[in-house]
């Protein structure tokens, strides 16, 4: 069921309850049309349909906009240029964690649209904040297909993703300070922004670690804190809040199931990182060079002889291309495409099987969109 459209006229008009003078509209440039980010049918994996997509941006002019709409002149520079850093950063994403919200919303029978979609727009915006600060890190140069942002701007895009981020509480804040779930919502978007933030602290403290202190151990807490829980658990949690649907048992619940398909999502995307196709996933894939704590560099350890571990240790992290060709050689040698291959089918039906024993009575379906989604992705 498609989401239902606001009318200029609509009670709901975000535009109309937000303080406007001494202020210049947003052009229109920086407003992309719904159709510019269609995805062919081979390419809907993990992604939402065109319509659910479509009226997922259209309510961006009605619900984002407005917050570039500054009562001090003497902002009017920096506004200007957040609607910029939005546009780039946040819309033109596939917008599946946003989509997410309102899906789920709809399953749990909350008549709340509006709301779920501003709830929708607050992930966005924050999967957008931890991109930006993500890519800088790691000395990214793509970001879905398009140059980095701090490619493009310099180091003023440390700034830009604070202003990213203090966007999902002004947004919040803006639209839904006087509801019951406000406070709910505001402490779990708190909480997983520092979880998030500790596990991206994780990752980067891998960096100085000798590759004896890599373990899966440590891997399944940087997926788990810095993926997982705002990408899986996030939005299905606002939604069960909106809804009136979050009792302990009830969020306990899914947060489990949701975890584990989080990590299951991490382990394909480093997969993806060295065997995808860049034209398709939108990057090039740098684990190997950044020397990551990957899915793929751990299996490996585990397979590998001694004297193949030794040829590993001194190629992975290096930036020529004969190091990453001679680490991937091993990967091949060792066949992790085809264990990858029977990890994602034993994974796939134990969650399914998580699924199906879940007590808490919520729609299994929310679970199983999800996955399903997911599932042999190849982007």
């Amino acid at each position: 069921m498609g989401l239902r459209k606001l009318t200029l006229s609509s009670s709901y008009r975000v535009y109309n309850l937000l303080p406007r003078p001494h202020t210049t509209p947003l052009a229109r440039s920086y407003l992309p049309s719904a159709r510019q980010y269609h995805v062919t049918k081979n390419c809907l994996e993990f992604e939402y349909t065109m319509s659910q997509r479509d009226e997922f941006i259209s309510k961006y002019e009605d619900e984002v906009q407005p917050l570039l709409q500054k009562s001090d002149p003497g902002l009017a520079p920096v506004t200007k240029r957040l609607a910029e850093i939005l546009e780039y950063n946040t819309v033109g994403g596939k917008l599946n964690r946003g989509c997410a919200v309102v899906h789920t919303a709809q399953l749990l029978g909350s008549p709340n649209t509006f709301h779920a979609t501003v709830l929708g727009w607050c992930v966005e915006i924050l999967q957008g904040f931890l991109l930006v600060a993500d890519d800088i890190m790691d000395n990214s140069e793509l970001r879905r297909g398009k140059q980095c942002w701090y490619k493009r701007v310099g180091m003023t895009a440390i700034n830009d993703s604070f202003l990213l981020e203090s966007s999902v509480f002004e947004l919040l804040r803006a639209h839904l300070s006087s509801e019951q779930c406000y406070v709910k919502c505001l402490e779990l978007f708190l909480d997983v922004t520092r979880k998030t933030e500790f596990g991206q602290a994780l990752d980067l403290e891998v960096e100085s670690l000798d590759f004896s202190e890599y373990s899966m151990e440590r891997y399944d807490s940087i997926v788990i804190y810095k993926t997982a829980y705002y990408s899986f658990y996030l939005p299905v949690a606002l939604a069960m809040h909106l809804a009136g649907r979050d009792s302990e048992l009830e969020l306990e619940s899914a947060r489990r199931i949701l975890i584990r398909i989080g990590h299951y999502f991490q382990v394909q995307d480093d997969y993806l990182d060295c065997y995808g196709d860049p034209s398709v996933i939108g990057k090039v894939g740098t684990d190997i060079q950044e020397r990551k704590c990957s899915w793929l560099f751990l299996t490996a350890l585990k397979l590998v002889t001694d004297e193949d571990k030794e040829i590993l240790f001194q190629n992975y992290g290096k930036e020529d291309e004969d190091s990453v060709s001679t680490v991937k050689d091993l990967y091949s040698k060792y066949e992790l495409r085809q264990k990858y291959l029977e990890y994602s089918a034993t994974t796939y039906e134990s969650i399914c099987q998580d699924i199906e024993n879940n007590k808490s009575g919520l729609p299994t379906q929310i679970f199983q969109d999800f996955l399903d989604k997911i599932h042999k992705r190849s982007k």
